[in-house]
């Protein structure tokens, strides 16, 4: 057989086995059983790391925001700007959170904060322009349009 070296073989191998375990010895069943408590270990570990977020997830509930069907463009902008400021407010959070563990490993980042703070409040400037232009526009449709008694 080409698998083993040449003076050994299959034969040879498994009487060196067996005289082993015929050999009374004291340590030889505790090195046993640990040894084979040891491989089992490890290929229980390989197996609950194949399985782990690999399964699909079962009853998973997932919320939704309910709305009201009837709800104005106005509302509609104004949980827009809300939602906004609310963003803006947990990425400072965020922010200032890093800027924390920038400082604890020496990175400098005031700099770039200050370009992209810049740069963030202009475009923020921005968008909440555009929302209340749209917020006017669309209070201005509500006050032109005639209200029906309809539900």
């Amino acid at each position: 057989m080409t698998i083993f070296p040449r003076p050994v073989s299959p034969k040879s191998a498994l009487s060196d086995l067996w005289g082993y375990f015929l050999e009374n010895r004291a340590h030889k069943w505790p090195l046993l059983g640990l040894s084979a408590a040891m491989t089992w270990l490890i290929v229980w570990a390989f197996i609950v790391d194949a399985n782990t977020n690999t399964m699909p997830t079962r009853n998973q509930i997932i919320y939704v925001q309910s709305w009201d069907a009837k709800r104005s463009d106005a509302a509609i902008i104004l949980q827009q700007k809300i939602d906004l400021a609310k963003r803006e407010a947990a990425l400072q959070r965020q922010q200032k959170e890093m800027q924390g563990v920038a400082d604890v490993f020496g990175i400098d980042w005031r700099a770039e904060e200050a370009r992209n703070s810049a740069r963030r409040k202009e475009a923020l400037k921005q968008i909440n322009g555009q929302l209340d232009a749209r917020l006017a526009k669309a209070e201005a449709m509500e006050k032109s349009a005639p209200t029906t008694g309809q539900p």
